[in-house]
């Protein structure tokens, strides 16, 4: 569904091609949901870069970024905590060399994090702080970090990860 300008104000309104009206307070915008029509949100998404990331719905299950992803020296924070119903993460090799703080915060549902090789490191001899934060995740079970992926990180926080059985 393409709306453009369709929040600006406007004194003349012109419909077209409609043989009726309906009270705006009649119509279920919900319906949509049902219409096989429309694209359904994919569970699961592979990020390459920053709009990628942007443009997800809250409700996907599995993130995988691709290897060499958010790469882009303005992405500096990769916070993940809206994805409140996220089981999955999966980050590929070379990805977010310029973020300097991860977070994840209150992800009920997660349960598995994998970080590839050489990602999260910018391999300059940065003495930046650069922080990473894991906390309540109660289902996560398992996280796995490549060689070399948080480097040049100097603060690990991990709390309330009660499930945790591997670390790797």
């Amino acid at each position: 569904m393409y709306l453009p300008e369709a929040f600006k104000y406007s004194d003349d309104v012109t419909i077209r091609g409609s043989t009726h009206f309906i009270l705006l307070s009649q119509v279920d915008i919900g319906a949509f949901e049902n219409n096989d029509k429309l694209p359904k949100n994919n569970p699961k998404a592979n990020v390459c870069d920053v709009g990628d990331l942007n443009s997800l719905h809250s409700t996907v299950s599995d993130i995988i970024l691709n290897n060499g992803s958010l790469n882009n020296a303005a992405f500096t924070v990769l916070d993940l905590c809206r994805f409140k119903v996220l089981k999955r993460i999966v980050i590929g090799d070379g990805c977010c060399k310029n973020v300097n703080e991860v977070k994840l915060i209150g992800l009920n549902e997660l349960e598995s994090i994998i970080v590839d090789s050489n990602s999260f490191t910018k391999n300059c001899g940065s003495y930046e702080i650069r922080r990473f934060c894991l906390k309540n995740c109660p289902k996560l079970r398992s996280l796995r970090i490549g060689s070399y992926s948080f480097n040049d990180y100097s603060v690990c926080e991990i709390e309330n990860v009660d499930a945790l059985e591997v670390i790797e």
